[in-house]
């Protein structure tokens, strides 16, 4: 109340299992492919590349702070 933002606490054990599998395959795959996309983007810049890198940042940073 009063403006303050409160986070909730959310329970991890809620997701379905096969949720919090995609989970974790997720979040050892996205910092290589990150990386990878990176260095393709400093050698070709497309927009594609810079789309999907975009793409790959975004999904590592909602994992590292569980937005997701």
């Amino acid at each position: 109340k009063g403006g303050v933002l409160v986070k909730r606490n959310l329970n991890k054990f809620k997701y379905q299992p096969w949720f919090r599998t995609c989970r974790r395959v997720a979040a050892q795959l996205v910092i290589p492919f990150v990386v990878f996309q990176f260095i393709r983007t400093l050698i070709i810049p497309t927009f594609f590349d810079i789309v999907l890198l975009t793409l790959f940042v975004a999904i590592a940073v909602s994992i590292y702070f569980e937005i997701v």
